[in-house]
């Protein structure tokens, strides 16, 4: 049974545990105990565990049955459907990043963009919710080109993996589950609960609504390719409505759409448009997503019965061009532009075809390649919230990266951790915009931008994010790049633009400067004083990485773009080449600075799992930690060991892994095995990292010590 104690003096309890007071020997240490609490500093949580290796199974649809990693799942049937209830140990899968806001929002009337990921049956590498060891994983990252993400597998009941939610919405995409019935089964299944009364499908309806909304998605795509009886179909329009008016209720912002499929009349028959014979079915719901073999007269109609509803009409394309289509690859946007042209919203389907068809090995050269073809045809969205801070990570790479070094070599894949991505500009034979996963400063990957600035001109701006929020008063901005290639002869800094308004001024408002609305920020040589270990970045460039701090005064401003700007060293009538990397870009407002940064509280674990380790010499250990910090306020955590020893010393701590919300599972530490009368030691730490990615003081840190001994060992000799 393990024990734990919260700082010197304060007892605390493992969940499930029991609450007995302890004994003057439990309390002092003399018996099992070689390190005291009271050396702990404050806050720091002790724990104390008699080892055992009898099996202790977690759930296997909550965690790996091999390695206890916590991974998604779906569910199979109306049984599992009807019968889920939250479960402490789903909470690995309830998505932690707040929806983004962004311009224009979903419901303009504009045409829409939403993307169906479908690769290989789903639930592949994606599955693992802390992430894993994949080499050259599919990744999405043009979400910026994008409204709405949908997961989509052949479960009855697709519930997003967590980290396509928490990537979707830190870029501010909606992101649907698939609710589907198929064939013979599917027939079965929606006759159980459509041809009955009206309670059955009442009960689908609201199940489905409340997953939505514990795992914090955004509602569903409801796809039934099967016929289905005159009873069933007779029920499916309020079957539709009453699961649209409940995630709607449970889910600000969910949406439900309606995939082309059955006809009013029962009939399985796909139309390819929006037709009185379907018409039912999106009146009753957010939106249809229409099959692929379509031709432009079917568009024509499509916009003309839908009316003031266009835009709701996602008008779908098979990247792999099955069937009679228009077009599909890197022809899609052959399909796209007549979309648009009758002011329709689309439906972009397994663009993964570049990653499935093409290959693994070119993919990120080729996803530009295939999402810049579209993006004549794609609205970009606007960034509305600061703090503005990226490191453009992907969320894979070869390596880990922090502050300029490789922290950890070997492949990674956790897409939680993909970063805001920027717009990623290309202009043929003058710019290119790319993932570079050979260097960066932190994560997996940093932006390489190659170019020209062309003869005669001065500089070039590179707009990196599509900006529209009010200006506050005073900002602060970072920059680390990094210059590459034989043509070093260039500057590089950051430029805002500003929406114009005859009452936008940079400085005060004594000075009244001229109005324009490109603003170059001041370098700050120095952080100003009373900043300058909150903005300790501004000279911690290393590795071949300079650092760059600036500070911009506005009055009535509103923020438009934010670009990098290259410029010549010298002037010269010739065209001049270059390169660079960018590692990390941060907009700031100056009053949040200075805000102090919570500190972690209540950091526990539970759910430990000792096997035998490696070598003889060995143990392997597994547990959850858990620990409570203000919602909102970190974008992820970094979890450390500090190492495990039996004597007395110090070791240097290693990044065990992220987390996206307040709990982590480590798996297979390989500890030492105490010997008889002994006990060992393993301290573990929570550092939160802060959306603006301000370094946090580590004494704001959480701190876990676990004391571990043997079972029945006796008097306890010094571990120390």
């Amino acid at each position: 049974m393990a024990e734990a104690q919260d700082g010197p003096g304060r007892r605390g309890k493992r969940p499930g545990d029991g609450a007995e007071e302890p004994g003057e020997e439990e309390r002092t240490g003399r018996r099992r105990r070689s390190f005291q609490p009271a050396a702990e500093s404050r806050g720091t949580t002790v724990l104390h565990d008699t080892i055992s290796t009898r099996p202790q199974p977690l759930p296997a649809r909550h965690f790996d049955t091999k390695t206890t990693e916590p991974v998604s799942f779906f569910l199979s049937g109306l049984e599992e459907l009807l019968s889920w209830q939250p479960d402490g140990n789903d909470d690995f899968n309830i998505c932690t990043v707040q929806l983004a806001k962004r311009q224009p929002p979903l419901h303009s009337k504009r045409p829409r963009t939403l993307v169906c990921h479908d690769m290989r049956g789903g639930y592949l590498e994606d599955r693992f919710i802390q992430g894993s060891a994949t080499r050259n994983p599919y990744i999405f990252y043009h979400w910026r080109y994008i409204d709405i993400f949908v997961y989509f597998s052949h479960r009855t009941v697709t519930i997003p993996p967590v980290c396509w939610t928490n990537a979707a919405h830190r870029n501010g995409v909606l992101v649907l589950g698939t609710f589907i019935t198929e064939w013979t089964d599917g027939e079965k299944l929606c006759e159980s609960f459509l041809a009955g009364g009206e309670e059955a499908s009442r009960a689908v309806s609201e199940q489905l609504a409340r997953i939505a909304q514990h795992y914090r998605f955004d509602g569903w795509l409801v796809n039934m390719e099967n016929t289905l009886s005159a009873a069933a179909v007779k029920n499916l329009p309020p079957f539709l409505q009453h699961l649209t008016a409940q995630v709607h209720s449970a889910v600000p912002g969910g949406l439900v759409i309606w995939y082309d499929s059955v006809l009013q009349n029962g009939v399985l028959k796909w139309q390819n448009e929006l037709n009185q014979d379907n018409r039912v079915f999106f009146d009753a719901c957010d939106g249809l997503f229409t099959n692929y073999n379509w031709k432009e007269e079917h568009l024509e109609r499509t916009r003309a019965l839908a009316g003031p509803r266009q835009t709701d009409v996602y008008v779908g394309i098979d990247v792999f061009a099955r069937g009679d289509v228009i077009s599909g690859g890197f022809d899609t946007n052959k399909s796209l532009r007549l979309i648009r042209q009758h002011g329709l919203s689309a439906a972009i389907f397994a663009p993964g075809w570049v990653y499935e068809h093409l290959g693994e090995e070119n993919f990120l050269h080729n996803e530009n390649k295939f999402w810049g073809l579209l993006s004549e045809y794609l609205l970009t969205h606007s960034i509305c919230t600061l703090p503005l801070a990226t490191s453009f990570s992907l969320g894979m790479g070869t390596s880990r990266f922090l502050d300029g070094k490789v922290e950890e070599s070997g492949p990674w894949y956790d897409l939680s951790a993909q970063e805001i991505q920027p717009l990623y500009p290309e202009h043929e034979g003058r710019l290119s915009t790319s993932c570079c996963l050979q260097d960066a400063w932190c994560g997996g990957s940093s932006l390489r931008l190659q170019g020209i600035i062309p003869a005669g001109e001065e500089r070039l701006a590179i707009r990196l994010f599509s900006l529209q929020m009010p200006a506050p008063p005073k900002l602060f901005l970072t920059l680390l790049y990094k210059l590459e290639g034989p043509h070093t002869e260039f500057t590089v800094a950051l430029e805002l633009t500003t929406w114009d308004s005859g009452s936008c001024h940079e400085g005060n408002v004594t000075s009244l400067p001229e109005p324009s609305n490109r603003h170059h920020p001041r370098f700050l040589p120095a952080p100003p004083p009373g900043l300058a270990k909150l903005l300790a970045s501004c000279n911690r460039g290393s590795h071949g990485w300079t650092s760059r701090c600036y500070e911009l005064d506005l009055q009535d401003c509103s923020l438009r773009d934010l670009s990098l700007l290259v410029s010549r060293q010298q002037p010269s009538p010739q065209e001049m080449p270059f390169s660079c990397l960018l590692g990390e870009v941060r907009v700031l407002d100056a009053a949040s600075v200075a805000a102090a940064p919570p500190q972690i509280q209540s950091l526990l674990a539970s759910q430990l799992w000792w096997q035998e380790g490696p070598t003889a010499e060995q143990l392997s250990l597994s547990l959850t930690l858990r620990w409570a910090f203000p919602p909102g306020q970190a974008g992820w955590f970094r979890i450390f060991s500090q190492g495990a020893r039996c004597r007395q010393g110090q070791t240097a701590p290693q990044l065990l892994g992220l987390a996206h919300g307040c709990l982590y599972r480590a798996v297979g530490l390989a500890v030492p095995r105490p010997a008889a009368g002994q006990s060992c030691r393993l301290e573990l730490m929570v550092e939160p990292v802060l959306h603006n990615e301000l370094p946090v003081d580590p004494q704001l840190w959480g701190r876990l010590v676990l004391i571990y001994s043997a079972p029945g060992t006796g008097t306890g000799r010094d571990g120390h």
